[in-house]
């Protein structure tokens, strides 16, 4: 029988909170059900929170009674914040986060370069935020318990997955003994060391890297702003690379790199952390100051995909799926994309609103973007840990010019994670006008955000279904137009239409932004009224008009839902 920790975990700045497991004893007979999520994780969470706002229910299964241990996962950019905002809660990871923008790195006591991270009065968000991660799986978990149509199993542990014609078989382990679970889809969201890919004997392709970081976290009271900090070659870890964060609660998260002949063990002595980190304190101009442990472990950095996510009823999203090294803030971040990927992809095959291979989309989009980040992704690896004595040769070319030469100093740019734009998706729209657009986010991109008022913004009004954003200065949407629309909710999908432009509410759509000074229709590269973005479930721009008309907008329909 599985026992997980029934103690609360220890930590200097969090309450671990433990949870009462689910017994199958206590449960009436189990029916067969639409989705199982294993794993509950930031990913798992916000794919249960997504399906559930599509209006699909699940099972999260949770081999653990308590959130994750460590802080793990601290950066959360802007893209993320949208999508916490759209499963809700976005507002207690602002009222607890710290949120920063400009990143710093040096060489030999010398800042040799400064990144800033674009911000604007249409963002809502900053560019990163700073949490814990038990703080964030603590606030979805809420979320989650709070919703009737997600089941969470805590103390559940996945043994076995067996696949059938059209549904899984699941063989679960509990405290109290084992069960069986059918489900016609299961979402392996069970993290970089996934049993069920494992137990599926699936191979991952990129790259390993030799390198290895001790993560730490520590309390201590330092007088520094909430910037990254990065030092190359540091004399008391000569040729290897420190990076430093500041976390709410007083703590700092430490990343420095071990020498290759230093194993993750030795690392881990409190010795060998008190040397590494007073060291670091020294170097700071903090020599002396007194700190106290939190938690540590050692990673490596992987640049590592599988090449499809779908296979048969089993679905892999976040860490399960791609291994991302941690420079430039990518794990979390590409996970919490992947499940609001999933979540919509998934939603509309479940409610038969699109056809089984619409799955295959998710899986070719996301892989897609997972490569996109190990390219971008390996060129900061190799920077920050040359695999082989011609990258170290060039890197510390690069660390030596970059004293007194500044063209090479923005070879030091961490490459932060972005959004990816699908521009390539087959559910983009072939006969519109993208390419007309000198402005506006293109095929495949997630909106650009729009402050409407002092705490109102564009994307607070969009998800959960279409959007079709139509710029206006009438008093109603043609009529063609809502006949399209009417056709397509009376089968069930979702979409709602805006109207952008009017200073009167126009007849047909749910909203109307006047946008009396223009703004809204600059950025989005609208010249005159007719135009049109209509914006998937995930909110990423599948078809963009200078004028639409009834055909063109069903067109796009039916390549979005692939039909």
């Amino acid at each position: 029988m599985h026992q997980p920790l029934t103690v609360p975990r220890r930590s200097i700045y969090y309450t671990y909170k433990v949870y009462q497991p689910w017994l199958p004893s206590a449960h009436a007979a189990q029916e067969r059900k639409k989705v199982v999520i294993v794993g509950s994780g930031p990913v798992g969470l916000t794919t249960a929170l997504e399906l559930a706002r599509h209006g699909v229910p699940c099972v999260v299964l949770e081999s653990e009674l308590q959130v994750s241990e460590g802080s793990r996962a601290i950066v959360f950019t802007r893209r993320s914040m949208e999508i916490l905002q759209q499963v809700g809660v976005a507002e207690r990871v602002t009222q607890s986060g710290l949120p920063w923008r400009f990143g710093n790195s040096y060489y030999r006591g010398q800042q040799v370069f400064r990144m800033e991270a674009p911000h604007d009065e249409d963002d809502r968000f900053f560019p990163m935020i700073n949490l814990q991660q038990q703080y964030l799986e603590e606030y979805l978990v809420d979320a989650a318990l709070a919703h009737p149509l997600i089941d969470f199993r805590w103390g559940n542990r996945l043994s076995k997955v067996t696949q059938g014609q059209g549904f899984a078989t699941l063989e679960i382990d509990t405290p109290e003994g084992a069960y069986a679970l059918e489900s016609d889809w299961v979402i392996a969201a069970d993290g970089a060391r996934s049993g069920i890919r494992s137990m599926m004997d699936l191979k991952m392709e990129g790259a390993s890297y030799e390198g290895r970081f001790v993560i730490a976290d520590i309390r201590i009271d330092l007088p520094l702003p909430t910037e990254r900090l990065a030092f190359f070659d540091p004399d008391w870890n000569p040729g290897n690379t420190v990076l430093m964060h500041r976390e709410p609660h007083g703590i700092w998260r430490v990343d420095y790199q071990l020498p290759a002949n230093e194993t993750p063990e030795q690392a881990l002595t409190p010795a060998a952390l008190k040397t590494r980190i007073d060291a670091l304190m020294t170097q700071i101009g903090h020599a002396g100051k007194s700190w106290e442990m939190d938690w540590c472990s050692v990673y490596s950095a992987r640049t590592l995909t599988l090449p499809d996510y779908v296979h048969g009823s089993v679905v892999f999203t976040g860490d399960a799926a791609h291994l991302l090294p941690i420079f430039g803030v990518r794990g979390a971040n590409t996970a919490f994309q992947d499940a609001q990927s999933l979540a919509w992809h998934l939603a509309y095959v479940v409610k038969g609103l699109a056809p089984e291979k619409l799955l295959a989309n998710y899986s070719r989009e996301r892989v897609g973007a997972a490569r996109e980040i190990i390219e971008e992704a390996g060129k900061s690896t190799r920077f920050m840990t040359p695999p082989t004595r011609g990258f170290r040769l060039l890197r510390d070319a690069v660390l030596s010019l970059s004293l007194t030469q500044a063209f090479v100093r923005p070879l030091y740019h961490w490459r932060t994670s972005r959004p990816h734009a699908y521009t390539d998706s087959a559910l983009n729209s072939q006969g519109d006008d993208n390419l007309l657009f000198k402005a506006g986010p293109g095929h495949g991109e997630p909106p650009q955000n729009i402050r409407l008022a002092p705490n109102d913004y564009l994307l607070d009004h969009l998800g959960g279904g279409f959007d079709l954003l139509y710029f206006t200065d009438d008093t109603a949407i043609p009529a063609a137009l809502i006949e399209v629309v009417a056709q397509l909710r009376a089968k069930g999908v979702a979409l709602r239409v805006i109207a952008v432009g009017a200073r009167q509410p126009v007849a047909g759509a749910e909203k109307t932004f006047a946008d009396s000074d223009g703004h809204f229709r600059q950025r989005y590269g609208v010249l005159a009224k007719g135009a049109a973005y209509l914006l998937r479930p995930d909110q990423h721009v599948c078809a963009r008009w200078m004028t639409l008309d009834a055909t063109r907008l069903q067109a796009a329909l039916n390549t979005a839902l692939a039909q």
